[in-house]
């Protein structure tokens, strides 16, 4: 089972030497993954176990407000992928503008030797650490000697590709799902909490989700996309369904649209989801958003898009 710690503070007294992996890891794309998984293998090889740091929330919300990137991955989310790449333990760091200006020697004895007691590191090749990110891979394998580890810095790459959330970030903003798929290892994934709309779907014979969605989310361009409705609630625990995908203002009707994000299970109107804690998986790009000159032309345009969508998920 896989150990989890709020806070360096969690990890107990006589925790072991270990083979550590650092990063923010956003969207735990295939990079992330390689890394991750080198440092299990390693920890296995010596007998030892494996951590992986990550921290909440982003630094860069911490260190330059409202600068940050759209968020590829939940925390929970995060976590999740995490512990499941084979690692014994993951720890989130509480990122907080004090650790933002502990020196870069300070973190690795009070987070790598004296909590973790690492034996091996492992980051990606561009890690940086410390006070005004003045820590790099050179510095931290130099501190390695001082405090009795090693450490290596790995390229995000998968296949010979470099991977990085940048990339996936700007496909998702092209509405390329496909290519953000790729990257992840996964389709991408948007939560949130469903909530009342307008209820437009309903009436017009297409009752959706509608997800008030995370704060800082990184949502696919407008458009229309096949993928899945998941839901992790006491009402469904662990049910999915295929569906047809809206992200959009609503051009065809009239007055200021407000941007949503609204899932229809396909060939189901008898799911009750208000309330419940709701996730998308993007597969692939059907449209545009479009404006149609008429309900009725919506509603055709509506029926082909299921029929592509079924078509797509099988």
């Amino acid at each position: 089972m896989v150990r989890r710690w709020h806070g360096l503070e969690e990890v107990p007294a006589d925790w072991g030497r270990s083979v550590v992996t650092i990063g923010v890891f956003d969207g735990v794309h295939r990079g992330h993954q390689r890394i991750v998984r080198a440092a299990a293998d390693q920890a296995a090889e010596r007998g030892l176990r494996s951590v992986v740091i990550t921290f909440d929330p982003h630094p860069d919300e911490v260190v330059r407000p409202g600068t940050h990137p759209p968020l590829l991955t939940s925390t929970r989310r995060r976590i999740e992928l995490l512990e499941g790449l084979g690692t014994d333990a993951v720890v989130v760091v509480p990122f907080t503008l004090e650790l933002s200006k502990v020196p870069p020697d300070e973190f690795v004895r009070s987070v790598l030797a004296d909590r973790l007691h690492a034996a091996h590191v492992i980051v990606g090749e561009d890690f940086r650490f410390g006070h005004k990110a003045k820590g790099d891979v050179a510095l931290l394998k130099e501190l390695g000697g001082k405090y009795d580890f090693t450490a290596e810095g790995m390229p995000l790459v998968a296949d010979g590709d470099t991977i990085s959330s940048t990339y996936i970030r700007g496909r998702l903003d092209a509405g390329a799902v496909e290519d953000a798929a790729t990257a992840l290892g996964r389709p991408h994934r948007v939560e949130g909490v469903v909530v009342r709309g307008h209820q437009r779907g309903r009436a017009l014979g297409f009752p959706t989700a509608n997800l008030e969605t995370l704060p800082h989310t990184a949502i696919p361009a407008d458009g229309v996309y096949a993928g899945r409705l998941v839901c992790d609630s006491d009402r469904y625990p662990g049910f999915s369904w295929p569906a047809a995908i809206s992200i959009g203002t609503n051009p065809t009707f009239e007055g200021p649209g407000e941007r949503t994000v609204e899932a229809y299970a396909l060939d189901r109107d008898d799911l009750d989801l208000y309330g419940e804690h709701m996730a998308v998986d993007f597969t692939d790009r059907i449209r545009d958003t479009l404006k149609f000159d008429s309900i009725e032309a919506l509603i055709e345009e509506m029926h082909r898009d299921v029929a592509r969508a079924r078509e797509l998920l099988g």
